[in-house]
């Protein structure tokens, strides 16, 4: 019998939904599990904007709250 560990999860609110995403989970890899085009967002963490450049870096946390907003162009 092979027993397969699994990472402990954390529960984040995304836009409203409440999901649950393994620890040590960056900002950018949930954006593309997600499907998001990060060239054309902005990202929003507990109330505070999110640079694009610490995507990569910021691990989210349980209970925080992620908001993120997606540019359309038209004219």
């Amino acid at each position: 019998m092979r027993m397969v560990m699994e990472s402990p999860c954390v529960a984040v609110t995304v836009n409203g939904k409440v999901i649950e995403v393994p620890e040590g989970t960056t900002l950018a890899d949930l954006l593309g599990s997600e499907g998001y085009d990060r060239s054309r967002i902005a990202v929003e963490v507990d109330g505070d904007i999110c640079p694009r450049a610490d995507l990569g870096s910021r691990v989210i946390r349980g209970g925080e709250t992620v908001e993120v907003v997606s540019f359309v162009g038209g004219g």
